[in-house]
């Protein structure tokens, strides 16, 4: 981290986790898309059912107080991280992931229509990276030793949907950059199908 110019080491494993909610918007500004680049993800929580308020409730209002359990320490996170990086990950599904990317830029030959009519900027070479990255943990979670196209598929959204900048259009017409990632994936091939 750098604060006046002087740089402090932080300890391992630093991350950053932030939360947006879109009803406490007043009196703070949206981040720079050079700033939501540097996010790896963006998950989206959907407001939760009638069991799991239930369940938060009850687990919240009466007389004991749940305490976090420790799963982990941070010598185990940095091998977790580790060993995930050392997934590997053929040529032609890393291209696919490149594909991707480049797909999502209106300018290029491979943008589906939605790319060409509704994005202003498309995802930068941050988003492959966030995809490969994350395709190599669900690989990890699935028992396998190679990340594998349906890994990048999955990791697309959460990868994209915040490095996509639209243009008013989009925002007229309440486009959302899922749909536009959407697109993307159904007019990629992957290698091997025609």
């Amino acid at each position: 981290m750098t604060v006046a110019r002087t740089t402090h080491r932080l300890p391992e494993p630093f991350f950053v986790l932030a939360t947006q909610n879109p009803l406490e918007m007043e009196g703070t500004y949206p981040l720079p898309e050079a700033q939501l680049d540097r996010f790896a993800l963006k998950l989206l929580l959907a407001m939760p059912g009638r069991e799991e308020i239930s369940e938060i409730v009850a687990r919240t209002t009466g007389s004991h107080t749940a305490a976090a359990a420790h799963v982990a320490d941070a010598k185990a996170l940095v091998a977790m991280r580790d060993l995930a990086r050392e997934v590997p990950v053929a040529s032609h599904v890393r291209d696919y992931a490149s594909a991707l990317i480049l797909a999502t830029h209106p300018n290029q030959p491979g943008a589906p229509p939605k790319a060409k009519k509704f994005v202003r900027y498309g995802a930068s070479p941050r988003g492959a990276q966030a995809m490969i990255l994350g395709a190599k943990v669900l690989a990890l979670l699935a028992g396998r030793y190679n990340v594998a196209f349906d890994d990048v598929r999955r990791m697309a959204r959460p990868a994209l949907r915040h490095r996509l900048i639209l243009n008013f259009e989009a925002e007229a017409e309440r486009v959302n950059p899922d749909d536009i990632v959407d697109e993307v994936l159904t007019a990629v091939p992957q290698p091997g199908e025609a």
